[in-house]
């Protein structure tokens, strides 16, 4: 089943690598989505794809940065298909 999770990273996300990390991550996963830093400091994150995937991609992130992250907010969404990869999002996308 395809699904969409939309995730807010809050901590020392911003200025560690945070969104390149995750988009390397990506790279490895099927799935499809963005990464961007928003004006609050946190970091938001959506990914779309079958669901072992979405979760395997959304828990390496959370390997990965770890130490950055002092809280997550999760919410899953049905999947739109309005992505065709992954990628750094600006502000306000």
């Amino acid at each position: 089943m395809r699904i969409r999770k939309h995730v807010w990273y809050w901590g020392t996300v911003q200025g560690v690598g945070f969104r390149y990390t995750a988009r390397s991550l990506a790279r490895g996963a099927e799935v499809t989505g963005f990464v961007k830093n928003l004006s609050d400091g946190c970091v938001e994150l959506v990914a779309e794809g079958e669901e072992a995937e979405v979760e395997g991609f959304v828990a390496a992130v959370a390997e990965a940065m770890g130490g950055c992250i002092s809280r997550t907010d999760v919410r899953v969404e049905p999947a739109t298909g309005e992505f065709s990869g992954f990628g750094v999002a600006m502000e306000g996308r």
